[in-house]
């Protein structure tokens, strides 16, 4: 099994310390437990949050339509805000302390059972933290 991960980044190397829905780009992977394969680079196309509405709907859905498309299973970031909420239904989230991408597909290998076990909870899905 391979799980289609996205990485939110501004420059493809490293995560950004905005919210996951703010970041420039969604590098898309398909990973395994022992191999990775980069499949495309997505550009976040989504509105910018209403300053009125603090974790826009709008703007979860929205993020959640764009990597539908991409079958994405799994998102990655930093920093995610409270629309984490909504997302998790759609997606395994996995808030990473490494800033570095490559080193945090290594860590979703090493637990890719887990996390694997995890997608198959549905919407009852919890988020890591890594």
């Amino acid at each position: 099994m391979d799980l289609i991960t996205a990485f939110a980044t501004d420059d493809g190397k490293i995560f950004m310390d905005r919210h996951f829905g703010d970041a420039n780009y969604y590098d898309i992977y398909k990973i395994s437990a022992s191999g990775m394969e980069f499949i495309k680079r997505i550009d976040n196309t989504t509105e910018e949050e209403d300053e009125e509405i603090h974790a826009d709907p709008k703007k979860a859905k929205g993020i959640s339509g764009l990597l539908k498309k991409e079958k994405v299973q799994v998102v990655v970031s930093k920093v995610f805000g409270p629309n984490i909420k909504r997302i998790k239904k759609n997606f395994v989230c996995i808030i990473m302390s490494k800033k570095d991408i490559s080193e945090s597909i290594i860590h979703i290998q090493q637990r890719f059972d887990a996390i694997v076990k995890e997608w198959n909870k549905g919407e009852e899905r919890l988020f890591f933290k890594f």
